[in-house]
């Protein structure tokens, strides 16, 4: 049986007024599964947000699932930072986060199953200023465009502002008196509409009802219909509410997904000419902390090198099987590399994107591969195998021996492949361990030695190095990232790393101490196997040190990518942007030897 959908438009807060009328369309109509509402979902005056908030409390019952996207309006800060923190709210959750019973908050972007259903949304409205909430941002205009390229069909789509030139091709007298295209209408919605082909899209905003002809899509069997809701007790009585029961895509014949009705028009977006310009994404200062300096999220500068079109997007066909069909009238990047690391098992959205919204639940790899290592579902039969397969293991064969520079009995410096700036070293491990924390006590010694004398070294080049690590229980073999920063950067670090911190929703906890060693003893209690932990010993003897949770999505470039953005560098957060020929990292291995020779404690 196909699932029966309620979709709402702005509530404003009214949810005595929504809750009533859903129950009345129960009672006639229903059961219904769930609620979808689109556009503002909170109060827009003082006088809800009793009503509102007793909800929320408990006060009141949500009668069935509602989700919503529109997360602006008073109080809406209040509410969504409380349910932001709440810890089963922790991670990537594209099925929503929980706010109360049977209430759930669609954050960002996303897809989701629903009772069969596949309901891909994007969260907040456009603006030109950066906000916590109410807004999307150009990363989650990328995801939805990565879920474009996935196989299947998605069913709904919801959007709080209307896409722009929607009523293109429909007929004059289905179009409501009074639509103003300018107000409330968004050119990237627009687009993205033309991207993902959804069967319904769904929005609000408007403050009016309108249910446009099915239209065709470009390259694409099936119709969408769009639908714009009004607000929850318009004084013009405009419906705010809509049935739907749809059967999943997924369980349809190509038949039945194909099929039109006599009222299809052609799709209204081919009039609407594409304006794709540094200038329609968010402007960020490249002198401000607060905005450029923390890492790659800041993408700007990228995007500016693409004049238009996808060009910076790969296509998702070519990548996964080798092959496009579109050929060279594809808009999308048809990268071979990409293709090569996709083969060996790494995650397309990892690729494309440089994170993956699946997070731990995803079965494929999030970080660069190099030949010879594959794909992570290999379950090595002993130390011995995974030594063979490790290019950090000194036994190994993959092991690029010509970056080495100096080694102890219990760890090696190596230089880092593709560095982020000069001098950028590896301290790793001989044994092949998952962190460096889960080395003995004894080896603590040797270590505390290594990073004295890079400390000496840097500051004889009145340079600080910042040390970090990403202790993943999916972790393989260890290595603990060295790069020097100039000494009139080292006050920054801090609040750098902190607004990155800020960015994906977490804080560090922050600890000083008087000596390396101390800081390290202080680490190895924090390390308990059952988790992963994210940690920075940054000039001035402070460790910043995050414990990252099971499903929470953290980038496995973190460190790295702050300290682009702080350098100012941030193409170089991609360490294939930093590639040299063997024989020119023979040249900068001897280089640095030569220079570190006098603080080498292996000498």
């Amino acid at each position: 049986m196909a699932p029966r959908i309620l979709l709402c438009g702005d509530v404003l807060g009214r949810l005595n007024q929504l809750f009533k009328r859903v129950s009345s369309v129960n009672k006639s109509a229903g059961p219904f599964d769930a609620l979808l509402c689109v556009g503002q979902f909170f109060p827009d005056s003082p006088e809800h947000l009793e009503e509102f908030t007793a909800f929320i409390h408990g006060g009141s019952v949500v009668p069935l699932p509602t989700y919503f996207i529109g997360d602006y309006g008073l109080a809406a800060p209040k509410i969504l930072l409380q349910a932001s923190k709440d810890s089963a709210n922790r991670g990537f959750k594209m099925d929503g986060l929980k706010i109360c019973d049977n209430l759930y908050w669609l954050k960002g972007s996303g897809k989701f199953p629903l009772f069969g259903l596949s309901v891909a949304y994007l969260s907040g409205r456009k603006s030109s200023s950066v906000q916590q909430f109410g807004t999307y941002t150009e990363d989650d205009v990328d995801a939805l465009r990565a879920i474009a390229e996935e196989p299947g069909i998605v069913d709904l789509f919801l959007t709080n502002e209307w896409p722009s030139g929607v009523t293109n091709r429909a007929a004059a007298s289905d179009i409501p008196a009074g639509l103003s295209e300018a107000v409330g209408s968004d050119s990237t919605i627009s687009e993205l509409v033309q991207e993902i082909k959804p069967r319904y899209h769904i929005a609000g905003t408007k403050g009016i009802y309108y249910a446009r002809e099915p239209y065709s899509n470009v390259d694409a069997v099936h119709v969408t219909r769009f639908i714009g809701l009004a607000s929850v007790g318009n004084r013009d009585k405009q419906k705010f509410i809509h049935a739907i029961s749809p059967t999943p895509a997924s369980t349809m014949s190509s038949t039945e997904i194909a099929m039109k009705t006599t009222n299809a028009t052609l799709s209204p977006y081919t009039f609407v000419e594409k304006r794709i310009s540094p200038t329609d994404t968010t402007k960020r200062s490249s002198d401000s902390i607060s905005d450029s300096q923390y890492w790659r999220y800041d993408v700007s500068q990228k995007r500016q090198k693409h004049e238009a079109g996808h060009g910076d997007k790969m296509c998702f066909k070519f990548v996964s099987s080798g092959s496009c069909s579109r050929g060279e009238k594809c808009n999308f990047r048809h990268d071979i590399d990409a293709r090569e690391q996709c083969v060996r098992g790494v995650c397309f959205d990892f690729l494309n994107k440089g994170k993956c919204e699946r997070g731990p639940d995803c079965n494929f790899k999030h970080s660069l591969l190099e030949e010879g290592d594959r794909h992570p579902s290999r379950r090595p039969g002993s130390e011995n195998t995974r030594s063979k397969e490790c290019w950090f293991c000194l036994s190994s064969p993959n092991v690029e021996s010509h970056l080495i520079i100096s080694i102890g009995e219990n760890y090696y410096l190596a230089m880092a492949k593709g560095p982020l700036v000069e001098d950028h070293v590896l301290i790793i491990p001989v044994e092949h361990m998952p962190s460096t924390l889960s080395m003995s006590s004894e080896s603590e010694i040797e270590l505390s030695r290594f990073q004295n004398s890079l400390k000496s070294y840097c500051k004889s080049q009145e340079k600080e190095v910042i040390f970090f690590e990403w202790a993943s229980i999916r972790g393989t073999h260890a290595n603990l990232q060295a790069i020097p920063i100039p000494s009139s950067k080292a006050v920054m670090v801090e609040k750098v790393f902190s607004l990155a911190a800020q960015k994906l929703g977490f804080k560090f906890v922050a600890k000083k101490f008087d000596s390396i060693s101390d800081g390290r003893k202080f680490l190895k209690t924090q390390i308990d196997g059952d988790s992963s932990l994210f940690y920075a010993q940054i000039p001035g003897g402070t460790i910043l040190l995050h414990h990252v949770e099971e499903k929470e999505r953290f980038p496995a470039q973190f460190g790295r990518e702050v300290l682009a953005g702080l350098l100012d560098m941030a193409d170089n957060a991609d360490w294939r942007n930093r590639k040299h020929s063997k024989d020119e990292e023979m040249k900068i291995v001897e280089d640095f030897k030569k220079r570190f020779q006098e603080y080498d404690p292996n000498c």
